[in-house]
């Protein structure tokens, strides 16, 4: 059986997010791109980034078959353990290396953690198939993600922005969130693809057939999630021109705790897994699961919430920057693991 192999879009996804931060740049000197967007803005809401930012969504959730979830509670052992990890360890594992790592740094610090909250939906299929997990286990994880995700994310931003913080003495940096503004983007970013998805799949398999809806219509609509981020990127650096020559240390700062986060998630994960002996389709599943995350969704929900210009929502661009390379060699761990424990 041939090893499946990264897609040409996503394996250069760093360069491409590299080449579109670059170009939006020069365009911000060139052109008066701040007038044009302010042409498109109604109210507090840039209609052009409105409709990249739900286009971005889109894809990956129409990938999702809702239909696994009742399997769910068939394999207790294995679900319990990725709802720990991707529901609790996870977004704590987060906090704690934004605190530590970006304490002096509060807006980088609150994108690091609404990262962290955001948990993998998309490209966890991809990480999956190349390290040989169970694809349709990764399906049903990303189904359950994505349910949970609809319904958490806004009470999680509050407990762990607006909350844990002044608990632990951090009250000075005098961060707050509006639980309002996110569960508003969470509903126009994450609830409308979401509903989309759900009535392209059921529509149009009940139309043109299953094979036709895997084989033909979600391959077509895929690479709308890279478009889609990398239109966001040109208009968010558009408007940083001025901010050049700060950015590639700022890009160090947020890289570091990210590399940090995807090696502790997957190792952690991994070893639990073998721990508590599940077979390794099923732990590399629940592992990449539990170390990829929603950085649409992060974006999305920080240029909403704090604005195209904040550095809420760079830290979120970075994030697919670092994760792509990482998750890479995470991938090669995962198959030499299994060679070392899976014999």
């Amino acid at each position: 059986m041939m090893q499946p192999k990264l897609k040409f879009l996503d394996s250069y996804l760093t360069v491409w997010i590299f080449l579109a931060m670059a170009v939006g740049i020069v365009l911000g000197y060139l052109l008066p791109v701040s007038t044009w967007m302010d042409a498109f803005t109604w109210g507090t809401t840039n209609m052009l980034l409105a409709v990249g930012l739900i286009v971005m969504m889109y894809p990956p959730l129409a990938k999702v078959d809702y239909s696994l979830l009742p399997l769910a509670v068939k394999d207790k052992k294995a679900i319990s353990l990725s709802l720990l990890l991707n529901w609790i360890i996870g977004p704590v594992l987060m906090f704690l290396l934004a605190i530590l790592l970006l304490r002096d740094e509060p807006d980088y610090m609150i994108g690091l953690i609404l990262i962290g909250l955001a948990r993998c939906i998309a490209m966890v299929i991809v990480w999956n198939d190349l390290a040989r997990g169970n694809r349709e286990y990764a399906a049903l994880l990303v189904a359950l993600n994505s349910v949970f995700q609809v319904f958490t994310y806004s009470f999680l931003v509050w407990l762990f922005i607006n909350v844990l913080p002044a608990k632990l003495g951090l009250a000075a940096f005098d961060v707050q969130v509006s639980v309002a503004e996110v569960t508003q983007s969470v509903l126009v970013y994450l609830g409308i693809p979401f509903l989309a998805g759900f009535l392209s799949r059921y529509f149009l398999i009940k139309r043109r057939g299953e094979m036709w809806y895997t084989r033909k219509f979600i391959p077509k609509i895929s690479p709308w999630t890279l478009y889609a981020l990398l239109f966001t990127i040109v208009l968010m650096f558009s408007l940083k021109g001025d901010k050049i020559v700060e950015l590639p240390m700022d890009v160090l700062k947020v890289a570091a705790p990210l590399v940090i986060y995807f090696t502790c998630m997957f190792f952690l994960s991994f070893f639990i897994g073998k721990y508590v002996g599940l077979p390794y389709d099923k732990n590399t599943s629940i592992a990449f699961t539990a170390t990829g995350n929603n950085f649409e969704l992060a974006i999305a929900v920080a240029i909403a919430v704090f604005g195209i210009h904040s550095p809420q929502a760079f830290v979120g661009v970075i994030g697919p920057l670092v994760e792509v390379p990482v998750l890479i060699l995470l991938v090669r761990a995962s198959l030499w693991l299994k060679n070392r424990y899976y014999r």
